[in-house]
């Protein structure tokens, strides 16, 4: 962490202080994926500040609709929102951490397993039924698989996670790219239905033979097996911070529209290939300049060193500080009430 970066997280906390018993809590609400990190910076912060955050955990779907509706003060996403309906809508849209999507599955006597996202794809299309099918024993040699029937588990909600998720899918096989595609929500042509990461967590947990995706903390929070999986240079890569952060690393964020930087199947040996940004989508115009201002002043807090320490622990990788000097600059110049910036840099 760069020494500018805690000496203003220091400094904005003491002027917050301050304050603390004027500041009213703020709500937020949509993605699943950066929950457990939104719920710990809440707490967090309203520990040292006063301030409280009331974030519901709805999906990105649920996220983009309430924050276009403007019944919270800011919307979460993973899939970034298009830039016509930001616009339409009025919205900033600027990443948060990053966070990686997982496949875990429960198969009895399996504690280790490989998968592609050609296999991964031919699962989620039924064209793969059975754990001791050829094209999965060609990745796991060695390995005793059972014939057990695969029990596909999707999100049934509108989610940034399925978004992240089925674009590597289309990115890793032509059939799913045209026959399925990626977004929020998407026909699955089989399987089980779950809402929430927390919804397919639980239902993998309880489920033999099945195989679903979260947000890493939910396979580590539930102790559910997560597949390693072979990455675009052709490696078996295990889910880890460090093959998080080289799949960040390549993240071309100069040349990404409203922060929109994809990391879907990076270049790198090491690269874990299905980690993304997460999103929060906040009112340009907002109808309150206080409350808009206290939405700023928790994300400001977060890019801190204080917020950096909460995301690690929970195995989310903090933004480029070039990245988060860029957003503050937006925040200074695009959030506006009656044409006087909400927030100063």
């Amino acid at each position: 962490m760069k020494l500018t970066r805690i000496l203003g997280a220091a400094a904005l906390s003491f002027t917050m202080l301050s304050g603390a018993a004027f500041a009213a809590d703020i709500n937020g609400a949509g993605a699943s994926f950066p929950a457990p990190v939104y719920q710990a910076w809440a707490a967090a912060y309203k520990a040292k500040t006063g301030t409280g955050l009331n974030y519901q955990s709805i999906g990105s779907g649920g996220g983009q609709n309430q924050i276009v509706n403007r019944t919270v003060d800011f919307g979460a996403s993973d899939a970034p929102m298009k830039d016509d309906k930001l616009e339409a809508a009025n919205l900033l849209q600027f990443p948060t951490v990053i966070g990686s999507v997982v496949a875990i599955v429960n198969i009895d006597g399996v504690e280790t397993l490989t998968l592609d996202g050609a296999t991964i794809a031919d699962i989620y299309q039924g064209k793969i039924t059975k754990w001791n099918d050829p094209k999965i024993a060609a990745l796991n040699k060695g390995v005793t698989l059972p014939d057990t029937m695969i029990v596909p588990v999707y999100r049934s909600d509108s989610s940034g996670t399925s978004f992240v998720f089925t674009s590597y899918l289309a990115d890793s096989s032509a059939g799913w790219k045209s026959d399925v595609g990626a977004a929020t929500s998407v026909q699955w042509p089989t399987g089980a239905g779950a809402k929430g990461n927390e919804g397919v967590a639980g239902t993998v947990k309880n489920t033999k033979g099945a195989i679903g995706y979260v947000e890493f903390i939910y396979a580590a929070a539930n102790k559910l097996a997560a597949a390693d999986l072979v990455n675009k240079a052709g490696k078996v890569v295990k889910p880890s911070v460090p093959a998080f952060m080289e799949a960040a690393a390549a993240a071309d964020w100069k040349n990404a529209k409203n922060f929109a930087a994809s990391m879907i199947n990076t270049a790198g040996e090491g690269a874990w290939p299905i980690t993304s940004a997460t999103y929060i989508l906040l009112p340009k115009n907002p109808t309150s300049a206080a409350q808009s201002a206290e939405v700023i002043k928790f994300f400001d807090w977060a890019y801190g060193a204080e917020g950096d320490a909460v995301a690690e622990k929970l195995h989310y990788i903090a933004l480029p500080d070039s990245v988060v000097a860029d957003i503050k600059k937006a925040w200074a110049s695009e959030v506006k009430a009656d044409g006087k910036p909400v927030w100063t840099n």
